[in-house]
C-alpha cells in the first residue's frame, strides 16, 4: 500500500469545463474536513467539490461524494481509482468550474477519473509517496515452561517479528507481528510444533 507524504494536483480542461483534482494527505475525518472547509473557502466560485478518501492500514474506511454530480459520476470513480492505486491515509478532491457544456454520465465519470489518475501520476513524479506494510498481530499462549517454544517458531520465519512478552500466572504471551499471507503458515507450523496449538489474530 502507498500513503501520500505532500499535495499533488493535476489540471485540466473538457469541453469548456475546467477540472482541478487535488491529492491531500488526511489521516481522519478532522483533516478530510480541513481539506475540504480550505478548498471550498479558496475555490469558492467552483460548481462542484466531489471527494473520495480512504483510511487506515489495511483500509478501514472509505467514502466518496458526487457533491451536486448525477449520482455515482464522480465521487465512486474517483474512488475506484484510488483503490486501484492502493493509495490510503489521502483525500481526493476534484473541483469542477462548469463551462456550459454538459458532458453526460459517461463525460463525467471519464474526467474525474482522469483527474484523479492524472493527480497520481504527479504525485509519483515528485516523489510523494512512500510504502506502508501490512502487517497482522498475532498471539500466542503457552505454559511458562514452554515460552521457548513460540520464539523458536517465530524465529525460523524472518518477515515475522515479537513485539512483547508477558507472563499472566503460570502463562506466557508471546506476541508477534507479520505479513498477512504468512498467517497460514505459521499457523500450520504452530499446529506441528505445538500439537494442536493454535496462535490468536488480532
Amino acid at each position: 500500500m502507498r500513503r501520500l507524504t505532500g499535495v499533488a494536483t493535476h489540471r485540466f480542461r473538457e469541453k469548456a469545463s475546467v477540472f482541478l483534482t487535488e491529492l491531500h494527505p488526511a489521516l481522519d475525518a478532522e483533516d478530510r474536513a480541513i481539506v475540504l472547509a480550505s478548498l471550498r473557502k479558496r475555490d469558492f466560485d467552483a460548481t462542484h467539490h466531489c471527494s473520495a478518501w480512504r483510511e487506515g492500514v489495511p483500509v478501514a474506511a472509505f467514502g466518496a461524494d458526487d457533491d451536486g454530480e448525477p449520482s455515482g459520476t464522480a465521487g465512486k470513480p474517483m474512488l475506484v481509482v484510488l483503490e486501484g492505486a492502493e493509495a490510503t491515509d489521502l483525500i481526493a478532491v476534484c473541483i469542477r468550474w462548469y463551462g456550459g457544456t454538459k458532458l453526460g454520465t459517461g463525460g463525467l465519470v471519464r474526467a474525474y477519473t482522469e483527474g484523479v489518475q492524472g493527480a497520481l501520476a504527479e504525485a509519483a513524479a515528485q516523489g510523494l509517496w512512500e510504502e506502508v506494510r501490512i502487517l497482522r498481530e498475532g498471539e500466542i499462549l503457552v505454559p511458562a515452561a514452554q515460552a521457548h517454544l513460540p520464539f523458536a517458531l517465530l524465529g525460523g520465519f524472518p518477515a515475522a517479528a515479537v513485539t512483547g512478552q508477558t507472563f499472566e500466572g503460570d502463562a506466557a504471551i508471546i506476541r508477534f507481528e507479520c505479513p498477512p499471507d504468512l498467517c497460514p503458515a505459521l499457523d500450520h507450523a504452530w499446529r506441528e510444533r505445538s500439537r494442536g496449538g493454535t496462535i490468536t489474530w488480532a
